[in-house]
């Protein structure tokens, strides 16, 4: 009999990912990175030391703290080196 597997929450990855360096991608097209600060359950987020990039690749602005509204978020990668490592490296 094939063991079960069980679904995971996506706040599990979220909290552990806390004080970490995370790149969040929004529906309207904007990335931003910085460090993961907040979430509640709604997917609300806070950063800090965040910078707002085009295609992972120009710095757009340096912005600080931000708050981003959870039902605008597309998806939130846990390795920004990966993601934007051209904007990263400037």
């Amino acid at each position: 009999m094939p063991s079960e597997s069980r679904a995971v929450s996506p706040m599990k990855y979220l909290r552990e990912a806390m004080d970490t360096q995370v790149y969040v991608k929004l529906k309207d097209g904007s990335e931003f990175i910085g460090v993961l600060k907040m979430t509640d359950t709604t997917m609300n987020l806070v950063l800090d030391d965040s910078i707002e990039v085009k295609d992972g690749k120009l710095i757009i602005a340096k912005v600080g703290k931000i708050l981003i509204r959870g039902s605008m978020v597309q998806y939130i990668s846990f390795t920004p080196d990966i993601a934007a490592a051209e904007a990263l490296s400037k």
